[in-house]
């Protein structure tokens, strides 16, 4: 079971969460109480073991800025939270190691999710970073052969639950290990990894993932960016409240 601890905002908790278990870390450059600067970020990053997995989380950005702020920092992927255009993503993932996007729960886009860019797909609650529990069942509409990195009011005592109704690739929790605002809880951070691990491990066969390999060995590398010559896709209907 991947877990991934997002709403990171300094080294404390960065080096918590990494000693707790956890597999990847988030950084919110989208506006929230969490969100983060550049400096501070890559000040982090470069005193994480080189084993963690460093996810920088947008909304309805640029891609240029995107793929600059991912190769600046030097962080494995992106994480898009907001109506992003298909043409946009697949602009992206070209010149980032990996891509989550994210997709409200029930959203209808769910079902397409398999043919899109992107090598995991996140269900959220539809108000994000809001510590709310939303109907597992809406996530039943991801599609076979999709790494489903489930989040949305995730919690150190529902995570088991979670993980055994759904069977996801992952979970990704920020709230649910929070003392305050931007700031990690250490209990609730290793009570949540606890569970989570222990419940991935006790399913009896192994959640479904795509035939997508992640190379999630090294950091980008800055590749020059080029413009924009993708054909537009469809635009996602909902917007996200990535704050609370």
């Amino acid at each position: 079971m991947w877990v991934k601890i997002c709403g990171i905002t300094n080294l404390d908790d960065a080096l918590t969460a990494t000693a707790m278990g956890a597999d990847a870390l988030g950084f919110l450059f989208a506006p929230s109480r969490r969100q983060v600067d550049v400096e501070t970020v890559r000040d982090i990053v470069k005193r994480l073991p080189p084993e963690v997995i460093t996810v920088g989380v947008f909304r309805n950005e640029r891609p240029e800025r995107v793929t600059d702020v991912v190769h600046r920092i030097g962080l494995h992927g992106a994480q898009l939270h907001g109506h992003e255009p298909l043409r946009e993503v697949r602009w992206i993932r070209q010149r980032v190691q990996f891509v989550v996007q994210a997709f409200a729960a029930g959203d209808p886009g769910l079902a397409a999710a398999a043919n899109g860019p992107a090598d995991i797909v996140l269900v959220d609650s539809p108000d994000p970073g809001s510590g709310k529990v939303f109907d597992w069942r809406l996530a039943e509409g991801v599609p076979g052969g999709v790494r489903l990195l489930l989040a949305g009011g995730l919690n150190p005592d529902n995570v088991a639950e979670a993980i055994a109704r759904v069977r996801p690739w992952g979970v990704d929790v920020s709230t649910g290990v929070e003392a305050s605002p931007g700031r990690k809880d250490a209990t609730k951070l290793r009570r949540f990894i606890a569970a989570a691990k222990g419940a991935g491990d006790e399913l009896e066969e192994p959640p479904v993932t795509s035939t997508v390999v992640l190379d999630l060995t090294h950091r980008g590398d800055g590749a020059q960016l080029d413009p924009l010559d993708v054909d537009e896709g469809p635009v996602r209907p909902f917007d996200w409240a990535v704050d609370d």
